[in-house]
């Protein structure tokens, strides 16, 4: 089932745990990830889910399981992390060096997924900001070494040129006649 917005919805930031969190009603907490130098001020005080964060959420829920097959927890989880991540971080500078180049051009959108490689890992991304030149990821794999002291985990973001984000292979059906 997956968890629908309403009126009690509310970003909140937990001190004591250091991370955004958003109120999902009086007895409901979902923990982002997301620690405070990555925030916007603004995400250090409450402040309410509103229209355009309930459109972009649902907009989520909708693409996701499209995409994605995992479970509608894991559906909620993304799709609250990918609204966090649009509406709440700080804008970054794209760190591409670590990724290798796509030899194909790609059409990118909020909601679409790609594969990033590095000489480390190949790990599947979430676009949850899009630019002219540039897309801010979100990682979808469990871990992502960037090199031999850097590396990501699941649901971290990071902003790449387009033409680091490599399309995704559909398995190919054989049928034989």
């Amino acid at each position: 089932m997956l968890l629908m917005p309403n009126k009690d919805w509310r970003w909140e930031y937990n001190g004591s745990l250091k991370l955004l969190s958003i109120s999902l009603g009086s007895e409901m907490e979902f923990l982002t990830p997301y620690k405070p130098k990555i925030l916007i001020p603004d995400a250090l005080k409450a402040a309410e889910f509103n229209l355009e964060h309930v459109k972009f959420y649902i907009k989520m829920l909708e693409t996701l399981p499209k995409v994605l097959h995992i479970s509608d927890a894991g559906i909620v989880q993304t799709a609250l992390n990918a609204t966090a991540a649009h509406f709440l971080l700080q804008s970054q500078m794209p760190k591409s060096w670590f990724f290798d180049v796509s030899d194909e051009c790609v059409y990118c959108e909020v909601g679409k997924l790609f594969q990033l490689n590095c000489g480390y890992s190949k790990v599947l991304a979430l676009v949850v900001e899009n630019g002219l030149q540039a897309a801010t990821v979100m990682i979808l794999s469990q871990y992502c070494q960037l090199s031999e002291s850097k590396s990501l985990a699941q649901f971290d973001t990071i902003k790449v040129m387009h033409n680091r984000l490599h399309p995704l292979r559909k398995a190919k059906q054989v049928v034989a006649a």
